[in-house]
């Protein structure tokens, strides 16, 4: 909007006039400039404007601070060019005196608080614009612009599993952001959509570091339950695993427990399962956009050291913090050396790094899917449960649960024509081999 000095005394406002024009028909190149000539005619002050092209169909819309009582001359005379141009281009205008009461309302609003509510989903449905919306107005929130992020899909040629779709709503007003969250995560629970909600403000446009989880988050599986396949324990580790995910076994614990497990596996063995991680999909799209728009990276994972070195290397991450396993002879002696990477540790590293980079908490993006990330979720500006197990997707700020890990770009507000661009790098140039990993193995005496 506009700065425009405070309207003036009651008897001033009479001679003044606020005119509300809109515009829908076809869009064609220079209509505005056309329709802006005859406006400057008027010397007329732009209070607010805004402009949507859906499929070349136009609407716009000015709003007009006049400096002459709405039945002078001057008025009349704008208001017929006005018409007279839009017959000529075959559009239809509607032109509304807006009271200055109504203005005064209009601007007292602008401290309200702004949202931005993101729907990701694989197609978009009218039934989920219908939930998104209607849950909106019984949290009395006022949508002010609805953006598509996502491409243009084709009608054919495009299967279900390549197609994705993202809409963004801008929404104002007062609202408790955790039972608007919590009706959110309703309509996900009954609908394949994804639907995150954030505050927008200063901090939303300038995430600055991404701290990512590495096992089923950037990669696929629990390297852990691998390691335990290849030892002949891995339906023990798996069952342990799966309890410690879901909250029901303190982290700490059942790391110890499955670690005691892998007693005498062969450092030979780990590199072969290093050679054969598998990214998640999205996760190579999602840190090769991050690089580029110059966001530090850091993998912190309650995994192993061995593979976060070796996920690092291919993704060109920044850091990487992870347990390390004690190897004595070449074979793992069933005890972790070091403090434990667990829920504590992963939430205080990502404050460390923040202060590292020299930014604030706000400013950082942390993606997880197990009980063990929901501090360090808690505490990033940007919290997201990815592909997560139910108590975490219930407690996470955001949560990705239908497309890959690039979907974050979109709670970015990135749009996939920006993600085009040619300059963008294929990938990390040159990245050490993959099997210099086996460097981080440690003997111990």
């Amino acid at each position: 909007m506009l700065a425009l000095p405070p309207l003036r005394t009651p008897a001033r406002c009479c001679l003044e006039t606020i005119l509300l024009i809109t515009i829908l028909g076809q869009d064609a190149p220079g209509l505005t400039a056309s329709l802006s000539r005859i406006i400057e005619r008027s010397g007329g002050v732009v209070l607010d404007i805004g402009q949507a092209v859906i499929h070349n169909k136009l609407c716009s819309g000015m709003m007009l601070h006049l400096p002459h009582p709405k039945d002078d001359p001057q008025i009349a005379e704008l208001r017929g060019a006005m018409r007279i141009w839009a017959e000529g281009h075959d559009l239809d205008l509607d032109i509304a005196v807006i009271s200055h009461d109504q203005y005064r309302d209009w601007v007292d609003r602008k401290g309200s608080t702004r949202h931005i509510v993101t729907l990701v989903s694989r197609k978009v449905y009218a039934r989920q614009i219908s939930a998104i919306t209607e849950i909106c107005s019984k949290h009395n929130l006022t949508i002010d612009n609805i953006t598509r992020l996502s491409g243009r899909v084709p009608l054919d040629g495009e299967c279900d599993s390549q197609v994705h779709a993202c809409v963004e709503f801008s929404v104002r007003g007062a609202v408790d952001n955790k039972k608007l969250r919590r009706a959110f995560l309703r309509v996900t629970r009954k609908q394949p959509v994804d639907i995150s909600v954030q505050v927008d403000d200063i901090y939303r446009r300038n995430r600055r570091v991404v701290i990512l989880d590495m096992d089923s988050t950037l990669i696929t599986g629990e390297v852990i339950d691998e390691l335990g396949r290849h030892h002949g324990v891995g339906a023990e580790i798996s069952r342990i695993t799966r309890a410690a995910m879901r909250g029901e076994i303190d982290f700490t614990e059942s790391l110890h427990r499955r670690v005691s497990l892998l007693r005498g596996l062969s450092v030979e063995v780990m590199g072969r399962i290093a050679e054969d991680l598998k990214f998640n999909p999205g996760a190579e799209r999602l840190v090769r956009t991050l690089h580029h728009l110059g966001l530090q990276s850091a993998i912190v994972s309650g995994g192993f050291d061995f593979f976060a070195a070796h996920v690092q290397q291919r993704l060109g991450i920044t850091w990487a913090h992870a347990n390390r396993l004690r190897v004595v002879g070449g074979v793992l002696t069933g005890e972790v050396v070091g403090p434990v990477v667990d829920a504590a540790r992963k939430a205080g590293l990502l404050k460390e790094i923040c202060r590292r980079s020299g930014y604030d908490t706000r400013q950082a993006i942390a993606v997880g899917d197990g009980a063990n990330d929901l501090p360090m979720l808690g505490r990033a500006g940007l919290g997201i449960a990815f592909h997560a197990k139910p108590r975490v997707k219930s407690n996470a700020q955001q949560t990705v649960n239908h497309l890959g890990l690039d979907a974050i770009l979109y709670l970015l507000g990135l749009r996939d024509r920006d993600l085009d661009d040619p300059k963008l790098p294929d990938f990390v140039a040159e990245a050490p081999r993959p099997s210099s990993a086996l460097n981080r193995v440690v003997e111990n005496a």
